[in-house]
């Protein structure tokens, strides 16, 4: 990717555009990412920079972390965040990434990390159908069928069962700009984008635009 940054999702609501049409956007909140370390393929094995965000109270942070800080000269940020960039050779140690590196219009994809839903059967977790909710039924939201008792006598792997639903790393891909607020720090992207309001989310340039 050619550049990305992380910010905060704030929340959904609805905007206004040129047209009169009302269009659905996500608020995210894009404090200026500082730039704490730059790796480089011949010491650490690939191209990258690491960046800080958002404030924090030195309690919240360990001493290795600290240190980390002072000895790039910066001050203690709330998250490490890395970028695998293309090119950072134009990156120093001390630089700001900000809402100026995108602008309205330009297709991006949104990472975060989806909602947990905690532990779900396979109606909610998998889409699945429910049985028949008349009286004498005895199967109404199990899993149903896993697989032959005597041949193969085991389950086939990936099969839909319960389990822990969400909370997982997913990508939304090709999402529009909306709108973006310098003075506030703030970026609006048409449509939602993954996490709950609040979490960190990583903007970066569309990779199939």
């Amino acid at each position: 990717m050619k550049k990305a940054i992380f910010g905060q999702k704030i929340g959904m609501t609805q905007i206004f555009i040129e047209d009169g049409n009302m269009i659905p956007v996500t608020v995210v909140l894009v404090e200026p990412n500082i730039v704490v370390q730059i790796k480089t393929k011949e010491k650490e094995g690939y191209d990258a920079i690491q960046v800080g965000y958002g404030t924090t109270r030195d309690k919240l942070v360990n001493n290795p972390i600290k240190g980390h800080f002072k000895k790039a000269g910066i001050e203690i940020k709330r998250y490490l965040k890395e970028l695998r960039l293309e090119d950072c050779s134009s990156y120093e140690i001390g630089n700001e990434l900000s809402v100026d590196l995108f602008s309205v219009g330009e297709k991006v994809d949104v990472i975060g990390k989806s909602k947990g839903k905690g532990f779900q059967g396979t109606i909610k977790r998998w889409n699945g159908h429910r049985g028949p909710m008349s009286h004498g039924s005895k199967f109404h939201r199990s899993v149903g069928s896993m697989g032959a008792s005597s041949d193969p006598s085991r389950t086939f792997k990936n099969k839909k069962m319960p389990g822990r639903m969400g909370g997982k790393k997913c990508t939304i891909q090709n999402l529009e700009i909306a709108q973006v607020i310098k003075e506030k720090n703030i970026i609006l992207i048409k449509g939602c984008i993954p996490g709950p309001n609040r979490s960190i989310v990583q903007i970066r340039d569309c990779i199939k635009a």
